[in-house]
């Protein structure tokens, strides 16, 4: 759920800052030294929702690092961070693939409506991409939420069954995402980007189940003042989802039997019979084998349906894909209401994943909906969904002063400012460089690094290459840092012959 930041720079010193801010924020953050390790990072799997890239490094600079990462297909949104701040390098750098840039030292704020924008370009280019996909029919089960091994069989069967024009019934509870799978079956078969249609026959009208399904000639009943072709003509070449099958009557199952035997249909009032080319998935969340038993569904109908049975998981039965299945929402609602929420805290994860779903997938998707609608942090929290977690929104005024969530595994959460100047009278009185101010709250990072440089050339007697190395940082880093914090008089009144030649 938390995005992770790959921050690729040959500094340690401005990769520690940059993630001390991103950290605050509630980001993970990985780092790579070089253009190489980062193309390593990514070729290892890692997980990366953006990069924040350097341009001048040694070996394979920010540029190349760039263009080899668009030619080996990973796509995250990359900023660039440079040091010169050219026209050129920025037309260069976008021409490459990058989608921002900021010039060092920049503001934490600067640094964070960056990473939030190329996030949010991200979520609506994903979701124009699964629109496209669903609009073509060429939604596939690559595209898929969901690693679980559950999920997995599902998948392995479904691409399996895809590739050739055998009936498909898919089976399981309400609002597992039936239709889901069955428009992968489509995408992924030869029929791809012909037309999938769906027809959910629990809601068709009885009087009409036969005209919807069949289509009708013009005049052949009360009312019918056009032809009307049916759903099995509109899927001609391509797929007809039945979706809710045990609901049909049983005249129209018998119909429905000899369209499937015979791949012609007799619509209402026709003289003669139209063959169709279609492809039938059906799915149902009842048990047709007890309707059978019971007289309520034919046998025969069912046998010729039921050849390949595939049986959809239940939500509980895959919690582990709740985390994939949140940020996938969590994506598709920002584009669609205009939000920037970045993820679930960590402790509302934990209330999703402990909760039930009886809705499934389809619950799931409108319990994250809604909290989206109503979030104003850029983490959702457990009072975002109460008839899950229990707990009630707390009243504005203690949302305003609400701690941020912080990413599992990093930093820990900010402490109390009694707890901080608890901590703070701990620490010895004559710490060189203090990291709490008088209040007990954190200093900025700013502050805490001028006193760090200032210190550090106190102690190495102004001599910058011996400050540089202790650092971490390059001297010509350490020499606009002090320019920066205007730090020059520090130098000036140091014993060193360095500064001359700088």
């Amino acid at each position: 759920m938390t995005k992770t930041v790959l921050v690729v720079d040959d500094d340690p010193t401005q990769r520690r800052l940059i993630q001390a801010v991103l950290e605050r924020e509630g980001f993970a953050v990985a780092h790579a030294e070089s253009g190489d390790a980062a193309i390593e990072h990514l070729m290892a799997g890692a997980k990366v929702d953006l990069i924040l890239l350097d341009l001048v490094m040694p070996r394979l600079s920010g540029q190349d690092a760039l263009k080899e990462m668009r030619a080996r297909n990973f796509h995250q949104p990359v900023i660039v961070v440079t040091a010169q701040g050219s026209i050129d390098t920025v037309v260069l750098a976008m021409q490459a693939g990058a989608c921002d840039f900021f010039v060092k030292p920049a503001s934490p704020e600067r640094i964070m409506v960056s990473i939030r924008n190329a996030l949010s370009m991200g979520d609506l280019r994903g979701e124009v991409d699964r629109l496209k996909k669903h609009k073509t029919g060429r939604f596939t089960f690559a595209d898929m939420v969901g690693g679980s091994a559950p999920m997995t069989l599902v998948k392995r069967m479904g691409e399996r069954a895809a590739k050739s024009t055998i009936p498909i019934l898919i089976t399981g509870e309400s609002g597992v995402g039936k239709e889901v799978i069955a428009r992968a079956l489509h995408g992924s078969s030869d029929r791809s980007g012909k037309a999938f249609v769906a027809v959910n026959c629990g809601a068709l009208p009885e009087n009409l189940v036969e005209s919807i399904l069949f289509g009708h000639e013009k005049g052949s009943f009360t009312g019918a003042t056009d032809k009307h072709l049916g759903k099995f003509q509109e899927a001609n070449g391509g797929t007809l989802f039945l979706d809710e099958v045990g609901e049909l009557p049983l005249d129209m199952q018998v119909k429905l039997l000899r369209a499937l035997q015979e791949s012609e249909i007799d619509p209402v009032g026709s003289k003669r019979s139209v063959k169709v080319d279609v492809r039938i998935v059906s799915a149902t969340n009842r048990d047709l084998s007890l309707a059978v038993a019971e007289g309520r569904f034919r046998e025969d109908l069912f046998y010729r349906l039921n050849v390949f049975p595939i049986e959809a998981p239940a939500l509980r039965a895959r919690k582990d894909d709740i985390p994939a299945l949140v940020e996938h929402f969590i994506r598709r609602f920002n584009v669609e209401e205009g939000k920037k929420v970045v993820g679930c805290a960590p402790e509302t994860l934990q209330h999703l994943l402990a909760f039930d779903w009886p809705g499934n997938v389809r619950q799931l998707e409108n319990a994250v909906y809604r909290a989206i609608v109503l979030s104003d942090s850029p983490y959702l929290q457990p009072f975002d969904f109460p008839a899950i977690s229990g707990i009630v929104a707390p009243p504005p005024e203690a949302v305003a002063t609400a701690p941020t969530p912080v990413a599992q595994g990093s930093a820990s959460p900010p402490i109390s400012p009694d707890a901080a100047r608890e901590l703070m009278a701990e620490l010895p009185k004559d710490a060189p460089v203090r990291i709490l101010d008088e209040r007990g709250h954190l200093r900025t990072l700013e502050d805490i690094e001028r006193d760090l440089i200032q210190l550090a050339i106190e102690i190495y007697a102004g001599h910058m290459s011996e400050v540089a190395r202790r650092l971490g940082i390059g001297r010509s880093t350490l020499y606009r840092k002090v320019r920066e914090q205007g730090l020059d008089g520090v130098i000036g009144g140091a014993d060193d012959s360095e500064t001359e030649a700088a």
